[in-house]
């Protein structure tokens, strides 16, 4: 009954137009006729609670059932975060400012809340000091409404850069992090992060899964605003895959600068982790965390943490080419 509701509840709420869009792209990439991917993707969505953007990611018109049975669908990765994340606590993560605050000895930058309350002053004194700024809306997630300024943007007219501000929401400016010198190879217009996910379960705690989102020229890594992630190895902090994007293109090498994907050994990998299961168990209420961790020539540090962590980048088809997924890890923690 859950999933039926679940399935009424999506289709309700779907993009059509999107959608549409979404199965031209699957006739194409796939081979398959319209009717056998509509009659296909129906399955899925009602007996593994797949949307039809996990269906693309996924590629799981590929699979055969045992295959699908591993894929963590949107639905199903729902059902885990509700399960394993107490509400009353979302805003710890949720809320940057709050997030900074909890986990400042690890933030490793210098920032301040802003809101219409914030005076002339006050921004001045902040941006004298640091030239070189981040800011973003307090809340929010796959990095819209995110911008990068330096001082030619507002020396000189620090009231009219207030007002955009607001105007564009922002909520809480930071020093913009200047990442290790290796990352800088992969990728240097964006600071390239560790999605890192902790998972304290009944069977065990520890990371579940890592993987380095790696910017494509623009300033954020994400894979919504066009960037690609590859899986890292837990043991030794090389990446296992090649770059997947969104859209499905894989790489072996970064397309601008060249640097190779698989075998690239992300730097204070395993500082990382335990910086992540620290902090993890600071907030036991909150079971199931996604972070994001920069990599400073000086060790890690967050960016942010995801109380609803995405299932996307964990399950896009490149990274698992026998077709069996990421359920396999999760089960060694939990019983789904």
């Amino acid at each position: 009954m859950g999933r039926l509701i679940f399935f009424f509840k999506r289709v309700f709420r779907m993009d059509f137009k999107r959608f549409l869009k979404t199965m031209d792209f699957l006739v194409e990439r796939s081979g398959k006729s319209r009717l056998w991917l509509y009659f296909d993707l129906l399955r899925c969505a009602v007996r593994y609670n797949a949307g039809y953007m996990d269906y693309k990611i996924a590629e799981m018109y590929r699979l055969n059932k045992q295959q699908k049975q591993t894929v963590i669908t949107r639905g199903l990765n729902n059902t885990i975060v509700r399960r394993m994340n107490d509400k009353a606590y979302w805003h710890l993560f949720d809320d940057k400012t709050e997030f900074n605050a909890l986990f400042g000895d690890d933030i490793k930058r210098a920032w301040m809340k802003f809101s219409a309350e914030t005076t002339l002053d006050e921004l001045k004194a902040f941006l004298d000091q640091n030239p070189d700024i981040i800011a973003k809306p307090l809340e929010g997630s796959s990095g819209v409404g995110i911008k990068h300024y330096t001082g030619k943007d507002f020396k000189g007219r620090e009231e009219d850069f207030r007002k955009e501000l607001l105007a564009g929401g922002i909520g809480i400016l930071e020093e913009r992090l200047i990442q290790h010198d290796r990352m800088m190879e992969m990728c240097p217009a964006s600071v390239n992060t560790i999605r890192i996910a902790t998972l304290l379960g009944e069977k065990k705690q520890g990371v579940v899964y890592a993987f380095l989102r790696i910017g494509v020229g623009k300033v954020m890594d994400n894979v919504d605003c066009g960037g690609m992630a590859a899986r890292v190895d837990l043991e030794t902090g090389k990446l296992l895959t090649v770059g997947a994007d969104k859209a499905g293109n894989t790489f072996t090498t970064h397309p601008i600068t060249g640097t190779k994907i698989i075998g690239f050994e992300v730097p204070y990998f395993q500082e990382a982790m335990d910086l992540c299961l620290r902090a993890a168990k600071k907030v036991p209420q909150m079971r199931y965390i996604a972070w994001d961790v920069a990599v400073t020539n000086s060790g890690p540090c967050f960016i942010e943490g995801n109380s609803f962590p995405s299932h996307a980048v964990p399950q896009f088809a490149a990274h698992y080419p026998d077709g069996f997924g990421i359920m396999r890890e999760f089960r060694e923690f939990i019983d789904i």
